[in-house]
């Protein structure tokens, strides 16, 4: 897969510049993960922890979905791999592959974008069940560039551990 990363722009408007740092952060972790096998995706970060970048995939397909279909949406729908709503079931991946990884967490980011692009404005709340709070799309689009961000950093790191690949 060839990843095309755009950098966000340097003058905006707030709703397209949070489209911008979201999308490059999305980029981002796919350009980490580009031109690996299954088994390079699996590798774990170190003992006991069961980091790994196709574990990084699963669980931003669960945030995705969590946060854009569940909360802003309203969508009674399960996690994509944990009917009980436990998110550590998307780290393990010994029984995963990167394509189906790769496909759930694509599928997850277009209904991210339909919702957030049907939205009237920023302003648009949902109801986050495990805050017992309502939130807003613009508080959504934030907390998930601030994910990625920090995954991008393991992701990083989980890289370098697999063939020295370092950086942006």
């Amino acid at each position: 897969m060839t990843v095309e990363r755009i950098g966000p722009p340097l003058i905006a408007g707030e709703r397209e510049m949070l489209r911008a740092h979201l999308d490059y952060h999305r980029a981002t972790l796919a350009m980490k993960c580009d031109g690996l096998s299954d088994e390079d995706l699996r590798r774990r970060s170190m003992p006991p922890s069961a980091l790994s970048l196709l574990g990084l995939v699963r669980h931003m397909a669960e945030v995705e979905r969590a946060w854009f279909r569940r909360t802003i949406d309203g969508e009674d729908i399960p996690l994509v791999w944990s009917d009980e709503g436990d998110y550590q079931v998307a780290y393990d991946t010994s029984a995963a592959t990167g394509p189906e990884a790769f496909d759930a967490w694509q599928t997850e980011i277009g209904h991210s974008r339909r919702i957030e692009e049907a939205a009237e404005s920023l302003d648009v709340t949902g109801h986050q069940p495990r805050w017992g709070e309502d939130v807003s799309l613009r508080m959504v689009m934030l907390h998930l560039i601030h994910e990625y961000a920090r995954h991008n950093g393991h992701a990083d790191f989980l890289r370098e551990g697999i063939d020295g690949t370092v950086g942006a």
